[in-house]
């Protein structure tokens, strides 16, 4: 796959990434639902088998686990990888209950447990998860550029940044990234958060492009209703009516532009949302590894203009029943 340049960053993505939250397992609360560890593993080789140079992850996945997990994935193969992940959301021992910090010391703590947990020297790039609490978004901050000059991290990044945040937190120090959802579904970056990171030379890595699998072309009704509670998505709105009904009319709509260009509607989904410039990858969780060999391929594929107006149209049509 070709490879590109993250913000003002020397780090080059591949276009599609590996997700690793579920890789967490189902026992916390933001889970997805029961996932066996030699699943994910397989799912991880899979993934550098096929190209993919970069896994992204965070301290909260499972508790630990899914860095857990992915020390055990990446042995020997280190090298070859760039290594994303997250802190700002803690917990203690065995509680399920999340806690809130960008404090200063709460982050010295944060990775040197991730460090430890994945088994590396140096983290490729450092996100503050969730810019919560808001008055400790600067603490935070000049926390991750303290590490940078400590050489613990290469590059910071932020997730879920509104416009002023962003702003707050490049007075501080040049931010190489930032990661908020971005989909079909979900849109509000293009306001003007893209254009902010385009100006800024701040790379864009999308996550949720296929709205937590409700853009892939197989998801249902049926199977929404049927959701366990251990999986998030029982409680998220997108997944109940009349949410669901709508989006699952749209997605069929969608599926025919798909068919028409002889891909799938999850290659779909993701090609959208690479279409931008100012996205530099997406974000793409996988449980096995067939589901990689599908997405992966997204990477390269090219919408055409008259494709794109009519997925607008498909959208704007969407827009009308919400």
């Amino acid at each position: 796959m070709q490879k590109r340049k993250l913000g003002y960053s020397e780090l080059q993505l591949t276009p599609i990434g590996l997700g690793t939250w579920a890789m967490g397992g189902g026992n916390w609360k933001f889970g997805w639902g029961p996932q066996g560890d030699q699943d994910s593993i397989r799912a991880v080789h899979s993934a550098i088998d096929e190209g993919i140079n970069w896994i992204d992850t965070a301290a909260i996945y499972g508790h630990g686990h899914s860095e857990k997990v992915i020390r055990e994935a990446i042995k020997g193969r280190r090298d070859d990888l760039i290594i994303a992940t997250k802190c700002g959301r803690v917990w203690e021992g065995d509680s399920l209950d999340i806690g809130k910090s960008l404090k200063r010391k709460s982050i010295k703590n944060e990775v040197e447990a991730s460090l430890k947990r994945l088994g590396i020297e140096v983290i490729d790039l450092y996100q503050i998860h969730w810019p919560e609490p808001d008055e400790e978004i600067e603490e935070g901050w000049e926390t991750v550029a303290e590490l940078i000059k400590e050489g613990k991290v290469r590059y910071g990044g932020v997730s879920n940044f509104n416009l002023g945040q962003l702003k707050r937190a490049q007075a501080i120090y040049p931010i190489a990234s930032l990661q908020p959802p971005y989909s079909m579904l979900k849109r509000e970056i293009e306001e003007e958060i893209m254009a902010y990171c385009n100006e800024n030379n701040i790379g864009i890595i999308a996550y949720s492009p296929m709205q937590a699998g409700l853009l892939s072309g197989k998801f249902t009704k049926e199977r929404a209703a049927k959701l366990p509670d251990s999986d998030w998505r029982s409680r998220n709105a997108f997944f109940k009516e009349p949410q669901i009904s709508t989006i699952v009319e749209m997605v069929e709509k969608l599926k025919r532009t798909a068919q028409n260009k002889g891909i799938t509607m999850a290659q779909l989904s993701l090609a959208w949302v690479l279409r931008r410039k100012e996205v530099t990858a997406a974000i793409v969780g996988a449980r096995d590894p067939e589901q990689i060999k599908e997405t992966v391929r997204a990477g390269e594929i090219i919408l055409s203009g008259s494709e794109i107006q009519e997925i607008q149209d498909i959208l704007n049509w969407g827009n009308t029943k919400f």
